[in-house]
This record gives C-alpha cells, sequence and structure tokens, in this order.
C-alpha cells in the first residue's frame, strides 16, 4: 500500500520539528494498526553526541517513533481526535540491531486493545526487512488542557 491518499503524522500528532519522528504513514486503520516510516538523513541533532565518529539512532527515540507511529492510529479514529498521547508504559523490549544515518525505519504497531482512555499494542521497527526493536506500548489518552 502506497502513502497516498493517507494523513500526514504532522496533521494527527501534537508533536512538531526535531521531535516529530514519523515522516509519513504507509498504512492506517484507525484505532487497529498502522505503519509509517522515519527515514534518518544524519542531520538529525542527536547523531553528533551519540556517538561521535559511529552516529548510532538512541534506542529510546526508536521507542518514542514507535509510540508516535502508534499514536497516529489512535488519534486517526475519531472518537479520539485531538487528544494528546501520553506513554502510559513500555514493556519487553528489545533491541536487534544499530540504525546509522541513511537508514529508513519502517514502523508497525498493532494495537490489541483501544478505548476512550487509552490502549496496548505491539511495535516493531526494520531496516530493510530486518528487526531493528520490538516493544509492547501503552498509550494514555488525555484531553488537552483548556488554556
Amino acid at each position: 500500500m502506497t502513502s497516498a491518499g493517507l494523513p500526514l503524522p504532522i496533521d494527527l500528532l501534537p508533536h512538531r520539528p526535531p521531535f516529530l519522528l514519523v515522516d509519513e504513514l504507509t498504512e492506517l486503520v484507525p484505532g487497529e494498526r498502522v505503519a509509517g516510516r522515519w527515514t534518518l538523513t544524519g542531520d538529525e541533532y542527536f547523531f553528533p553526541g551519540h556517538f561521535p565518529g559511529q552516529p548510532t539512532l538512541p534506542g529510546v527515540l526508536m521507542i518514542e517513533a514507535l509510540a508516535q507511529v502508534g499514536a497516529c492510529a489512535a488519534l486517526a479514529d475519531p472518537t479520539h481526535a485531538g487528544k494528546i498521547p501520553f506513554f502510559g508504559g513500555v514493556d519487553k523490549v528489545k533491541f536487534r540491531r544499530q540504525v546509522v544515518p541513511g537508514d529508513t525505519l519502517d514502523l508497525e504497531v498493532t494495537f490489541s486493545r483501544i478505548g476512550s482512555r487509552g490502549g496496548r499494542g505491539s511495535g516493531r521497527a526494520t531496516v530493510q526487512g530486518e528487526l531493528a526493536c520490538q516493544a509492547e506500548l501503552m498509550v494514555v489518552l488525555a484531553a488537552p488542557n483548556a488554556g
């Protein structure tokens, strides 16, 4: 499936650069399943310090990218539109491969449960079909602050 006709992550998420870690969605079933991509150019703010001479994507940012793509599926459901997605927890995280500048991280999250206050899903991040990271994710969906 191509990304034609799918919303942009920036149109669903409250995140903004430099902390928007999903470039495009490639599949979307609101409230159920989502897939997307993050292409790492090497110009990202963290590479010079992680690690000098051997730039590597920090694992916590891989988990955040999975959470952001998962939040796209949650927020694409009209009953959750406009809510703020927060991490509720992360379980069973495994890192399997280094991710470096020039890699495209393919992200996919499938929800096993999602309700009005949050949900649980499983996520996988791959590079050219090779598993880089997997995790179980919990999301809390909160109303935005009235301000």
